[in-house]
């Protein structure tokens, strides 16, 4: 199988411009992108969450889109509307901010749960209806979506099934004291940003899609993905376990692992990597694991650590 090796690079030497110092999760995030899920930024304000969405965008030459996320937004500014026609008798369908690419939800806590429920659809099923007609997003559709942590001011968490639809929740993090140095350094001239270009286009991403689609899973592995998801519905720290939306999820993102990494097979490794970036954010903690003060990610792990991995006799069937 090929594998458009100079390509992902290209992308990822452009993002790298305009976001210093995390380039695992640059990677994560383009990951996601070719395992046809949306993506999940949590942090704090003024950590590159919404550059490093904007970089993607440039890099790969993608129709963008951004909506800042206030009280007031509307769930018809995602979706579109209807409008009379008085020329023509009927009704018109005017796109809305989903109508893209790639849309960049930028805070999407600080809105209503009526708006943030208008992006369900979309979302899951790559179309919009508006008024019983359903109108379908250009392909690739992908949301980015950028949150501050619950306890911000004028935040609200996000309910269970919409995280859920998110495959990749990923935390920036501060940058390192040297990272920080070159970040002052690069915007002395000029912003990093405006010196990323296009290396990749729609049709590329789809043909990576595509290619990460057929790496190879084992039967093996396919048991270990199901093995930890039915563990984490059993222990009793977790009051919600990963649903099969996360199992879908965990096996796509852990073929683009593979693909990035330039295999076209999966190991448990690739597994691991990506458990809780994929399920961390669809579990919910059982008031035993709060009482202890633990955190899923210290659940996750140990839950990892009770399900034995398989040793492959061979990679590729």
């Amino acid at each position: 199988m090929p594998l458009t090796d100079k390509i992902s690079t290209a992308v990822l030497q452009q993002v790298r411009k305009a976001v210093v110092g995390k380039d695992v999760i640059i990677s994560k995030v383009l990951m996601a992108m070719l395992a046809g899920g949306h993506i999940l930024i949590e942090d704090i304000p003024g950590v590159g969450k919404t550059t490093m969405a904007l970089a993607f965008s440039k890099a790969m030459a993608l129709q963008y889109r951004r909506v800042q996320f206030t009280p007031d937004t509307l769930p018809g500014d995602i979706t579109g509307f209807s409008i009379y026609n008085r020329k023509t008798d009927t009704f018109e369908y005017k796109p809305g901010a989903a109508m893209c690419n790639l849309l960049l939800a930028d805070e999407i806590n600080r809105t209503s749960s009526r708006t943030q429920a208008a992006l369900l659809e979309v979302m899951e099923e790559g179309s919009i209806t508006v008024d019983g007609q359903t109108h379908p997003t250009p392909q690739p559709f992908v949301v980015i979506a950028t949150q501050n942590p619950a306890g911000s001011a004028g935040t609200q968490l996000l309910p269970e099934s919409q995280l859920d639809r998110f495959m990749l929740r990923v935390t920036m993090g501060y940058p390192s004291l040297q990272n920080e140095i070159a970040i002052l350094r690069n915007r002395r001239l000029h912003v990093p940003l405006d010196s990323v270009e296009p290396v990749a286009g729609v049709k590329d991403l789809l043909a990576m899609r595509r290619q990460a689609q057929e790496v190879y899973i084992s039967d093996e592995l396919y048991e270990y993905i199901a093995r930890l998801a039915d563990e984490s519905r059993r222990t009793p720290q977790l009051e919600l376990g990963i649903s099969p939306r996360g199992v879908l999820a965990l096996a796509a993102m852990s073929r683009s692992c593979a693909y990035l990494l330039g295999r076209d097979y999966v190991v448990p490794e690739d597994v691991q990597e990506m458990f809780f970036d994929v399920c961390g954010h669809r579990v919910v903690l059982s008031a035993q694991a709060r009482m202890e003060n633990a955190n899923a990610a210290q659940v996750l792990d140990a839950l990892l650590g009770r399900v034995k991995a398989p040793k492959l006799a061979h990679k590729r069937g």
